[in-house]
């Protein structure tokens, strides 16, 4: 277990005197300032010895950086976007938007760097957040949620403008320019299909994300590949990922296939909304229909009955998000990282 002692320097232990500064700590650690300039900026360059006695030394004068006077020397603002193109309304009714925010924030308060919210959910707020971004108040973007269209003109301004970027999800149309990290959704939607099937489920529904997103698109293609001959277009319905258009899908499936025996949403929250109708009509889920998400969100352990999901790690893909963003500012090229999902059985199937 590692000791603490009282600061002993006569620079920390006098509360009445000036601020310590690099030099002082050059002193205290027996090295240059340039090299207790370069360990400040990530360590690049300097041996473990060194690294160890600045560390010991900026402990014991008491030594704090001047977050401003280091953005100046370095031309960075010292701070990251978290940049989510949808509706304010969609960042308080989904879950998954908050989780990966806080981990993101969680990630990057270790390396002493703040998160700035952006919202970009229309037309005047892409306008707005393009100005924001490209004016040098953030050093990079963690992009949630983009979408292909109109999302796509906008992710293709900052680009040009040469900020760094790393998407929650293949940005698509950019996925061979920006970094990215990824759940494995088109196996993560085959193995629940695949689950479902082995359940004894014949008859298996989808409701589908939309198809302007990667994830709306994989998952429905997970469970097209799935279903092989089995498939059939009336068996599809898409939403746009709220409870609403889960409900509203699901009573059009209920028409085209009343006699269904599975559903499987592309999301949870769409899967609640499925879940509400299916209660409304009479159907006992999972005795008459089986229900099942993705995510593994909180509103999947809540929900009546609890849902069986796909899992997501939210917190992995929010740290990995940072990690490579901070790779991109630093100057490497960008890197994408797919990551497993795991499937969570509950009550609904």
């Amino acid at each position: 277990m590692a000791s603490v002692h009282p600061y002993n320097s006569s620079v920390a232990s006098n509360p009445g005197t000036r601020r310590p500064t690099i030099d002082d700590v050059a002193v205290q650690a027996g090295v240059s300032r340039g090299t207790v300039s370069r360990v400040l900026n990530g360590g690049h360059w300097v041996s473990p010895v060194a690294l160890t006695a600045v560390n010991a030394a900026i402990k014991k004068t008491g030594y704090r950086i001047n977050p401003h006077a280091r953005s100046l020397a370095t031309s960075r603002a010292n701070s990251v976007a978290f940049l989510l193109t949808e509706s304010h309304e969609r960042l308080f009714t989904d879950p998954n938007f908050s989780i990966l925010m806080r981990g993101a924030a969680h990630e990057l308060a270790k390396h002493d760097v703040p998160l700035v919210l952006v919202m970009a959910g229309d037309d005047a707020e892409q306008r707005r957040a393009t100005q924001f971004i490209t004016g040098g108040h953030v050093d990079g973007v963690l992009l949630v949620s983009s979408h292909s269209g109109q999302g796509q003109r906008f992710i293709s301004e900052i680009h040009a403008a040469g900020i760094p970027a790393v998407a929650s999800g293949i940005p698509l149309g950019f996925e061979d320019r920006l970094g990215y990290v990824s759940a494995d959704d088109l196996n993560g939607a085959r193995t629940m299909v695949k689950y479902l099937r082995e359940s004894g489920r014949r008859l298996i529904a989808t409701i589908a994300g939309p198809p302007d997103t990667s994830g709306g698109r994989l998952r429905l293609e997970g469970y097209r590949l799935e279903m092989g001959g089995a498939f059939e277009n009336r068996m599809v319905s898409a939403g746009d990922y709220s409870k609403e258009s889960g409900a509203r899908a699901m009573r059009e499936l209920l028409v085209a296939a009343p006699d269904l025996d599975a559903v499987f949403a592309a999301n949870d929250l769409m899967a609640t909304g499925a879940l509400e109708v299916l209660r409304e009509v009479g159907l006992d889920v999972p005795r008459n229909v089986a229900v099942a998400g993705f995510d593994d969100s909180p509103v999947a352990a809540t929900a009546s009955p609890p849902l069986t999901t796909m899992r997501q790690p939210f917190e992995r893909i929010s740290a990995e998000m940072v990690r490579l963003l901070r790779q991109v500012i630093d100057g490497e090229a960008p890197a994408a990282v797919t990551i497993p999902t795991q499937l969570v059985v509950r009550e609904s199937t």
